[in-house]
């Protein structure tokens, strides 16, 4: 255990709140340090920090330094991925290689936006004779990046890394559930010498003062936010008042559409991971399974049998293939959902629930569950569960399959699995969602964009479109006028 409380980073100092909270390893329950709780101050003197940093320093208008220190950054991660991802596992619950998925995954994200910091450019034309236009992208300013505790580290990243490629300076509020990840990834990031001082600021907090400063604050523009619907509608009623822009990756509810001709072979294990990765706390979980309904005793029987021999565990056995939920209130929740569904019809296929007995009673294990529903309607149909539990329809026409996966408020990612290439493209384009994966789940490149239709946000992160959330167009004007004869 750590005694000594891990604190926040912010203008370059490691600041202390006065104000210390227990960090828990979820899958005992054991308490493995303790952190400094940010809160408003902690946000405050972040905006302060990336305010004089972004007027005083060259950061915004000196590409070559933002790529410069993007670099860095990703090198200092590479050669600190090994603690990194053991600190993830420990306190994050997964097991090691998902996280190791999860760390691996930011290198490349940050050397992929030190190339666009080097091709940002903006355009040029002659609109009429002796007139000459420019139309520059200039920063926004100060940048507020709200992160999650599912996966702390990449999905933070995601949104710095367009953030700094852009020119903002950062305010960064990371989750108090993961504090000492939090230190680890602030430290590495001090590592580089070439970032000035004031450019990132990162607090840890488990409460939501400091988020709601970043949201209120007319000193931040801009916020990039990843994290649950209902959170997201919340933060942008309130930065309505300043006319705030926001870039929000939200819930999801992921469709598997899984036709009569797919092979089930390949299909099987990636409809279990879908559901099992990060124990089901995963916006692209594939938690709704929409089976052609000559396929699904088949499929039924191999994925039942499936998910009831998945090994859950800590991180700490290597034989685990799936690690606790975050916390103890997070099983009783998911547990309730469950239970209600059941009481309303749901049919148990699977009854995974709680781990209550044994050497792992003692943590937030839950088991994966599925459920076969008839009701479109159901609210754990329609709900994110967030939680490794998987619902069952079954469907006859490809027509029906598509009204189906549609029949949701969500609509960040899907997955469509058949042979046929034709119905792939034409259901696909049909889906309402962000992203569709076709004989796959949960396919991310730094190159391409990803984010949600509907209620599952707005803005995309990852692409060249990322850096659209942190940079203003500026026209400007000039009247060289014609050369004289």
């Amino acid at each position: 255990m750590n005694n000594t409380p891990v604190l926040n980073w912010i203008d370059g100092l490691w600041l202390d709140s006065g104000v210390y909270k227990d960090s828990i390893d979820p899958a005992t329950y054991e308490c493995i340090g303790q952190y400094a709780e940010g809160g408003l101050h902690e946000a405050q003197q972040g905006i302060e920090a990336a305010k004089r940093s972004f007027a005083e320093t060259p950061w915004k208008d000196d590409r070559n330094l933002r790529a410069k220190v993007l670099l860095e950054l990703a090198d200092a991660f590479e050669r600190n991925a090994d603690e990194l991802i053991a600190m993830l596992a420990l306190e994050n619950g997964k097991i090691k290689p998902e996280a190791a998925f999860e760390v691996t995954m930011v290198p490349s994200k940050l050397r992929y936006y030190a190339a666009q910091a080097r091709a940002e450019y903006g355009r040029a034309a002659e609109p009429k004779p002796g007139k000459i236009s420019l139309v520059i992208r200039q920063a926004v300013g100060v940048a507020g990046i709200i992160v999650p505790w599912n996966s702390p580290v990449v999905l933070m990243i995601r949104s710095l890394a367009p953030a700094l490629a852009a020119g903002c300076t950062t305010v960064i509020k990371m989750p108090g559930q993961t504090a000492q990840t939090n230190a680890l990834v602030a430290r590495i990031m001090s590592e580089s010498v070439s970032l000035p001082r004031g450019v990132i600021n990162l607090f840890s907090e488990k409460g939501a003062a400091g988020s709601i400063h970043l949201v209120e604050s007319p000193q931040v523009p801009v916020i990039s936010f990843t994290g649950s619907t209902t959170t997201g509608r919340a933060i942008s009623a309130a930065g309505a008042q300043s006319l705030k822009r926001f870039g929000l990756e939200l819930g999801g509810k992921t469709p598997m559409l899984v036709f009569n001709d797919a092979d089930l072979d390949a299909t099987v294990p990636t409809l279990e991971k879908a559901l099992t990765v990060f124990a089901g706390q995963f916006c692209m979980t594939g938690s709704r399974l929409l089976v052609q309904r000559d396929i699904a005793p088949a499929l039924i029987e191999r994925l039942a049998a499936r998910l009831e021999a998945v090994r859950v565990g800590p991180a700490a056995d290597p034989s685990s293939e799936m690690g606790p939920l975050i916390d103890k209130p997070n099983v009783q929740r998911v547990n309730q959902v469950v239970e209600e569904a059941i009481a309303g019809g749901a049919e148990v296929i699977v009854r995974g629930g709680p781990v209550t007995e044994g050497p792992l009673a003692g943590g937030a294990f839950y088991r994966p569950t599925l459920l076969r529903v008839t009701d479109p309607d159901m609210p754990i149909v329609q709900r994110e569960t967030f939680g490794p539990v998987l619902t069952l329809q079954v469907f006859d026409s490809e027509a029906e399959a598509i009204a189906l996966a549609n029949n949701s408020e969500f609509g960040l990612a899907a997955s469509v699995w058949t042979r046929d290439i034709d119905r792939s493209l034409r259901v696909a384009r049909e889906l309402e969602a962000g992203t569709v994966w076709v004989n796959d789940w949960a396919v991310v490149y730094d190159e391409f964009e990803e984010g949600g239709f509907k209620q599952s946000g707005q803005g995309r992160l990852n692409g060249v479109a990322a850096m659209d959330d942190f940079v203003e167009y500026k026209h400007i004007a000039l009247n060289p006028g014609l050369r004289h004869h």
